[in-house]
């Protein structure tokens, strides 16, 4: 293991300009890449004190043994040669930015003597034309079964194909004519590989073509009155209807177009890429990436843009076959072709020199906008939805791993002069619109992971709804009321049952979401109850601070602290857990039921009856013996219910209810 020092670049040797370091071994292995705006500012955050740096960076430091660089003209130079590196180098401390799932794609080996039609996964083959990729297997299989009655195109694996050669007979499909048999010489060659190429055609966005070719043999065949040949005929155009449907017609034919979408907070992003050729959505590509630095969701777009179109294309992935329209056919990768247009959520800062730059990789024009209305827009906001969705799964599967998760507690405890390390935390949050439906919510997460059996959520009725921090206050002084009545009785345990009670384990930290007058309001419920061993802090939303109680001054974490990204995915949880009570709750409120004000009738007896009868309409023409009929309903009930739907079986006998008890009078 190498001190760091020992190869430390001389003061003043370091350029300030732009480039790209690599960090080599005692072997002469390049073991990290790197970029920077200034190398002079970066590699010297390096050479710091090696206990303060993260436990990935001070590893590679000590394993690295020496440090070069290269000086470039500008960032996006930078970029693309860090990318270059990675992939030649392939260093141990690098992440490539690449898709981490393996779509499967329906592919046709056309560079084969009888091509096939398969599902493939994993890299991609010269002499293989690829579509898709699709999000599940079955999707393929489906789509192939309903195309192979038209283009009986062969499946078979070389083995089964040389096996039917050999004993003179077709498979299940070649008697069934999802095959046209070349195996056994029903069809030449010329033939099959016809059929195969109209299959990509097809597949490739050509469909009206075949339709209507389909269309009119069909109107031929009846006239001819061959009825069985259009019967036969019919059934093909329905299944490549029902395969065209399959595929999502999203924009305009001939729409050559990637369309970018970002989800980020304040630490990290996930990008997601839509590549549409065709009018199709033919590929998606997701990456998640960190931040080490304040950047605008344009400033964003423009890095990911010279990443995504910086690399040449790998030889071995290109499909042979360049007489294609470009991007129809072939899965779609970051590197290989660029679009006619970018569509981004947001324009980058440098739009004009990346817009130029892709026009110089293209050969044509190309256009980088942000679609404001149409189809376009539509389509944008669904990959949002898509980006959104993957930076959640991204930030599950972080908060899953031991080693972050422990690290995280050790800096908050560290950074809050915590006595121990935070293992039980619970955050509150508080939610309502204008002041109504005020609810809030309590989440908890223990050894850095939630525990939703422990969540709680309250109905805040005791103060004023618009006033965030009475609120704040009295759900806090409701919590740690609780607890001191419950953690007194035999350890915190029921007695009827053993198990523990909700509230009877006080946290080591609580956290609010908020600011100082959130934590004030907090710990004047903790100082009321005589509360003084729970950390309190809050956590800011519009600059990520940490505030403690009774301090003038936030605690500023480092944007890659683990520490910070704990809190937030506790606050983000609080705040999700918080707004759906509140909408459920608003939601009761506004469709509230004209079975609501019956006495007696409690929210399981009214879900049995609606759960019975499917409807209020059906509830209200019922007789009374037919409501009677719902289990835990008896007869004085029925009448009552019916009696407040108006019902007509109620009109002779209208039940009086006791004014002083709210009871049906008999």
């Amino acid at each position: 293991m190498a001190d760091p020092a020992s190869y430390r670049p001389a003061a003043g040797t370091i350029p300030v300009s732009p480039g790209v370091y690599r960090f080599r071994d005692a072997s002469g292995r390049v073991v990290y890449v790197g970029k920077a705006k200034s190398l002079r500012s970066r590699l010297s955050s390096y050479f710091q004190d090696v206990g303060a740096l993260h436990p990935r960076t001070r590893q590679m430091v000590t394993t690295a043994a020496s440090v070069e660089w290269t000086v470039v003209q500008t960032e996006v130079e930078a970029l693309q040669l860090e990318y270059s590196w990675i992939k030649e180098y392939d260093p141990r401390f690098n992440v490539r930015y690449r898709d981490d799932k393996s779509y499967p794609s329906l592919a046709v080996t056309v560079s084969e003597e009888f091509p096939r039609l398969q599902v493939m996964r994993g890299p991609k083959k010269r002499g293989v034309r690829y579509f898709g990729p699709y999000a599940h297997a079955w999707a393929i299989r489906e789509t192939l079964d309903l195309l192979l009655r038209v283009f009986p195109a062969r499946t078979c694996s070389q083995g089964v194909f040389v096996r039917a050669g050999q004993v003179g007979r077709p498979c299940l499909l070649g008697y069934i004519d999802k095959c046209s048999a070349p195996c056994v010489g029903r069809v030449d060659q010329q033939t099959h590989r016809q059929i195969v190429e109209d299959f990509c055609d097809f597949m490739a966005g050509q469909s009206g073509r075949f339709l209507r070719r389909l269309e009119k043999q069909m109107a031929d065949a009846a006239g001819a009155q061959d009825y069985e040949r259009a019967a036969r005929l019919r059934d093909d155009i329905g299944a490549l209807t029902r395969a065209t449907e399959k595929q999502a017609v999203v924009l305009a034919d001939g729409t050559d177009a990637d369309v970018v979408a970002v989800a980020e907070d304040q630490l990290e992003a996930a990008v997601q890429v839509f590549h549409v050729r065709g009018g199709r959505v033919r590929g998606q590509r997701g990456y998640v990436v960190d931040k080490v630095e304040a950047l605008t969701t344009g400033e964003l777009v423009g890095q990911f843009l010279a990443q995504a179109y910086g690399d040449e294309p790998d030889e071995e992935v290109v499909d042979v076959d360049r007489r294609m329209t470009p991007g129809a056919g072939v899965t779609v990768g970051p590197t290989d072709d660029v679009p006619r247009e970018v569509l981004v959520p947001a324009m980058p800062p440098d739009a004009e020199v990346l817009q130029a730059w892709l026009c110089e990789l293209r050969g044509t024009s190309v256009t980088i906008r942000v679609p404001q209305r149409g189809d376009k827009r539509a389509l944008l906001e669904t990959v949002e939805r898509n980006a959104a969705q993957a930076f959640a799964l991204h930030k599950t599967k972080r908060a899953s791993d031991l080693t972050a998760r422990s690290l995280a507690l050790a800096e908050l405890q560290d950074a809050l002069g915590l006595a121990e390390a935070p293992l039980r935390i619970e955050c509150f949050d508080v939610s309502h619109v204008q002041g109504t439906n005020v609810v809030a919510s309590m989440v908890v997460f223990e050894d850095g992971l939630a525990r939703r059996s422990e969540y709680r959520r309250f109905a805040v009725r005791g103060s004023d709804g618009s006033d965030d921090t009475a609120s704040m206050r009295e759900v806090v002084r409701r919590r740690f009321a609780r607890h001191l009545e419950e953690s007194g009785a035999k350890a915190g345990l029921e007695p009827e049952t053993g198990r523990p009670r909700r509230f009877a384990y006080p946290p080591q930290l609580v956290v609010v979401d908020g600011g100082a007058p959130q934590v004030a309001a907090a710990q004047a419920a903790l100082d009321e109850l005589g509360i003084g061993d729970v950390a309190l802090v809050g956590l800011a939303k519009r600059l990520e601070e940490v505030w403690l109680s009774g301090s003038d001054d936030p605690v500023i974490l480092p944007r890659t602290s683990e520490g910070l990204y704990l809190l937030q995915r506790v606050r983000d949880e609080a705040h999700r857990f918080a707004v759906a009570y509140h909408r459920q709750k608003r939601s009761r409120s506004m469709t509230a039921s004209a079975l609501d004000g019956v006495p007696g009738l409690g929210e399981t007896r009214r879900k049995a009856l609606l759960r019975h009868f499917g409807s209020l309409k059906r509830l209200q023409a019922a007789s009374v013996e037919e409501v009677t009929e719902v289990p835990g309903i008896g007869r004085r009930t029925a009448e009552a219910v019916l009696a407040a739907l108006g019902a007509p079986a109620a009109a002779e006998a209208v039940p009086a209810f006791d004014p002083a008890t709210g009871e049906v009078m008999a």
